[in-house]
């Protein structure tokens, strides 16, 4: 019997353990994509019958698959004599497999031959929430395993809002490697680190820190405006406080999210972001946290598009509390060209973030002068807007609220409203 040193940078040192998931996330050139490709060949020489699946969310050929890097570490660490190197799959010599798969070619019947493997998703950032709602039931065999990396885009991304979220599931290993963590970085990319370091410091976290994408080409936002006129309190002499709603044209759990926006004026002109409040569900769930936030904050009206669901929108309130003021707004025009007029507000530094919205403000930062580079709808930013448009008439033709009764005494419970180097060596006995 030989043993096989498997040299392992200290970071990744917490996923050597089994875990359900084990999960790696960060800039480029840390060595994320190396270790799993290592891992997995170690996996499979400890238990040659093993199946893995490499997944990406879209996956042409296999030229944009972990396969040639997997076949260059069974090279690299001399194993070619337990694995056999095919034109679309790895196997070894006592049935164990390594298969390649794009989610999007797949459905939830066709997925369900994956049942007995374990899975590493590559390029998670890209992945849909549908696509990750099939694959994790399907991986269940016992002891069976799914692994992430990732270079971090948005906090809005599934994968990002499943496993760095408030909840992350049991037992899941998660680490951040980046550059600085990799032992073997090459001389190569620390000349390109220095010249983006440089030379595109708007871009150098995200590239080289694994920090969230700051926006999209040509956006209309930008995170330098947000964070130069965020606060931590919002001020006492708020004059107006409006609750900005863009419905979503469905309830299912894949549908989009209903946008809530809590926002205000000051006596002095400026605006401010107070919350997020957005949720998916059925209408009666939006409306009630909708209401929610306008006893919480003591708004003077809910502002509603109307655009899916008519003369329904403002039903879905006066069902659940009769006498609320509603603002119905229409979309007549494009969701960039509704935005760039608040836009031109973050930029004169008048519109303020309480504390921080991180999922409203990655949709911001994906919405650009030709349309919103993001996936799925941006219905906080569509909330934001409503919102920002009523308390600044001037951005376009004043819209005057609906004239209504007083609010109704009604029994209305808010108790349930909810207001972030070197290791040394593995060592793998090899059966001769």
């Amino acid at each position: 019997m030989s043993i096989l040193q498997i040299p392992t940078a200290k970071a990744f040192q917490p996923l050597l353990e089994p875990n359900r998931y084990r999960c790696a996330h960060g800039g480029r050139g840390s060595g994320k994509s190396h270790f799993f490709a290592g891992l997995m060949v170690e996996e499979l020489l400890r238990n040659p019958k093993k199946r893995f699946v490499c997944v990406r969310e879209i996956q042409k050929s296999l030229k944009e698959s972990a396969y040639r890097l997997i076949a260059d570490k069974i090279a690299a660490y001399d194993l070619a004599k337990y694995f056999r190197i095919l034109n679309d799959r790895i196997e070894t010599s006592n049935g164990g497999l390594i298969s390649f798969i794009g989610m999007q070619d797949h459905t939830s019947e066709s997925i369900k031959s994956l049942e007995g493997y374990s899975a590493w998703v590559e390029e998670a950032q890209t992945m849909t929430s549908k696509s990750l709602e099939m694959l994790r039931p399907t991986i269940r065999a016992d002891g069976s395993e799914i692994w992430f990396s990732w270079n971090p885009r948005l906090a809005s991304d599934p994968v990002d809002k499943f496993l760095r979220s408030a909840n992350v599931p049991p037992n899941t290993a998660i680490v951040e490697a980046n550059y600085c963590d990799n032992p073997w970085f090459p001389k190569e990319l620390e000349a390109e680190r220095k010249f983006d370091k440089q030379h595109r410091p708007d871009r150098y976290g995200h590239v080289w820190g694994g920090e969230y994408e700051p926006q999209a080409v040509g956006a209309i936002w930008t995170m330098r405006d947000i964070n130069e006129g965020r606060v931590q309190e919002r001020p006492n002499d708020l004059k107006r406080i409006v609750i900005g709603v863009d419905p979503a044209i469905s309830s299912k759990e894949d549908a989009d999210e209903h946008g809530i926006i809590a926002c205000g004026v000051s006596e002095a002109g400026h605006g401010y972001v107070l919350e997020d409040a957005s949720t998916r569900g059925t209408p009666e769930k939006w409306g009630r946290r909708a209401i929610a936030l306008y006893d919480y904050y003591s708004a003077n009206c809910i502002v509603i598009e109307k655009n899916q669901g008519g003369e329904m929108c403002k039903h879905v309130i006066d069902s659940i509390r009769p006498g609320i003021p509603v603002v119905l707004v229409h979309a007549s025009r494009g969701k960039h060209v509704r935005a760039e007029p608040v836009s031109a507000l973050y930029a004169l530094g008048r519109i303020h973030h309480v504390k921080d919205s991180p999922q409203l403000e990655a949709q911001m930062c994906q919405v650009t002068a030709q349309g919103y580079e993001g996936s799925g709808s941006p219905d906080r930013v569509d909330a934001l807007v409503w919102a920002m448009t009523e308390l600044f008439p001037d951005i376009k033709g004043k819209q005057s609220i609906v004239n209504r009764p007083t609010v109704a005494e009604m029994d209305y419970e808010v108790s349930g409203y909810e207001s972030n180097l070197y290791r040394g060596r593995q060592s793998v006995a090899i059966g001769e």
